[in-house]
This record gives structure tokens, sequence and C-alpha cells, in this order.
């Protein structure tokens, strides 16, 4: 009978070593207000419109083409194709100002996709290991869910955080449904810097998305609403965390946002009970 050999780098054990061996560094290196300068950032969605002057400068642009011979992502000069992506590149810009953005286009015209091309360009913009994938886009077909939820798993254990938009409507999609991804949907407050901690997962957090200016097609904005939009303020967050803390991983930055989300507060002492040492329960 033959044994399989584990993948390198896999670590099932610390037998013959010790916490000496496997030392985690903080990163003390931080840069407050970088705003986002050093982190690239991917939007996974319709393409993003290169000359809005919301968006500023994109990195990169590309598509996933699929015709008879299969299916690739090539490099595009075609922008947005219907205004959705643009708007999600936007509201990244808006929080996050100095980031790289990537654009994957995975949309059509009149928001037409398939899970096929989903799941293709999120492969990539996985593989390309950007730092932060916004998705403002999920797929309800099941027979993608077991490849959208190791291609979520790759992501967060080799560094890139994706952060995926709930679906609008109570229905059962992907990937934002899976506990490695940071999952994003929206509240009702006039605050734009605001984002919240949900105790019910599984959304994890919510942030601006109702009535909210996006830019759209042709240099101009529009107000609209929905999870969507909200993704990508979490994105932009993402983004500025990460260039102060670059060394954070997923699990790091989800426990970051947490933190700073406006609704999880420190509770204060009943009157009359004291905290510290030595106050707390007596066994004999």
């Amino acid at each position: 009978m033959s044994t399989a050999t584990p993948q390198t780098g896999l670590t099932w054990s610390l037998r013959g070593r010790s916490p000496e061996d496997i030392p985690v560094l903080l990163d003390h290196a931080a840069a407050p207000g970088a705003g986002g300068r050093g982190v690239r950032v991917c939007v996974v969605d319709s393409g993003v419109d290169r000359d809005h002057p919301v968006v500023g400068r994109v990195d990169s642009s590309w598509v996933v083409e699929k015709d008879d011979t299969g299916i690739r992502v090539a490099p595009t000069d075609t922008g947005d194709s219907c205004g959705h992506g643009t708007a999600c590149a936007g509201i990244v810009r808006r929080v996050a100002p100095h980031c790289e953005l990537h654009s994957v286009r995975v949309l059509g015209e009149r928001f037409s996709g398939t899970g096929e091309v989903l799941l293709e360009g999120l492969r990539w913009a996985v593989r390309q290991r950007y730092d932060v994938v916004n998705l403002s886009l999920s797929t309800t077909r099941m027979r993608f869910v077991e490849e959208l939820h190791a291609l979520a798993d790759e992501a967060y254990f080799n560094g890139t955080v994706i952060v995926a938009s709930a679906h609008n409507t109570p229905v059962e999609s992907f990937p934002w449904r899976f506990a490695s991804v940071v999952s994003v949907g929206s509240h009702q407050e006039d605050d734009l810097d605001l984002h919240l901690y949900n105790p019910s997962p599984p959304v994890e957090f919510f942030a601006p998305g109702q009535n909210v200016e996006v830019a759209w097609l042709g240099g101009r904005t529009i107000r609209t609403s929905g999870n969507s939009f909200a993704t990508p303020f979490i994105a932009g967050l993402c983004a500025r965390i990460l260039s102060e803390q670059p060394r954070m991983t997923p699990f790091q930055l989800k426990s970051a946002l947490y933190l700073s989300a406006a609704n999880v507060r420190s509770p204060r002492p009943a009157a009359g009970r004291s905290m510290a040492a030595g106050h707390g329960p007596q066994h004999q």
C-alpha cells in the first residue's frame, strides 16, 4: 500500500518543534494615513471606465473570454459594459485613494454573465495574488459551489482577501456564504464612513449601500442602492488597513474590521464591582 506524501509547506503538528520555531512578528512599521498605498485591489465585475474622474487611474484591465476553444483571461481596453464595475471601483477609490486598482470583466451588457465566467475571473485574480478582491457578485448555481469554496479557501490561506457581496434578496448564493471571505450587506445610515459588525452572520459586516452616489458610465454619477455598493466600501477599508499593516493575514484583517466597527464597544463594569485580578470567583 502506498502512502501519500503531504504537500510541501503543510504543518500537521508541532512535534519536534517549539514556539520559538514559529515566531509571528508584529508589524510596527505602520504608515498611518497611507490610504491604500502599496495595496493591489482587483474589482471582478463588469469592467471599469478608465477615464472616469471619480475612479482615476486603472492599473490594468482584463476580460474573461469564452468561445469554442475554451475560456481564458486576456488584457482588454474595452472599459465597462454596464456601469456596475465603475461604481464599485469609484467607492474603493474614495475609501483608499492611493491603492492600485485592477479590473477583471466577467459581466457583459445588461449585467449578463455565467457562473463559469465568474469562477474563471475570480480564480485568475486569486492566483495573481492581489491583496484584495472586490466581488459584488454571486451565483445561485449549486454546481459551482464546491469549486468556489475551494478557491475561497485558497485565497484565505494565501493572503488574498475576498470581499464578497451578500445577495440583495434572501436566497442562497455564493461565495459570500463562505466563512473564508469577508461578507458584506448594506445599512441605511447617512454616514458614508460607518461600518457595522453583524453579530448574527453569515453576513459579517454592514456598510453604506442605500441611496449612495456612485460613479457611472460616461463620466456621470448616479444614486443607487444595493449590497453591491456596500461591498467596495469594506474592500477599500481593507486596503487602507493593509497599507498601514501590510503583513496582516485575512484572519487578522477580519479582526481589525470587527474591532473598528461602530457598534462594537467594550462593556463597562457594573457599579460597585471590580474587574481587577483577585476579585473573581473563589475556589476552595
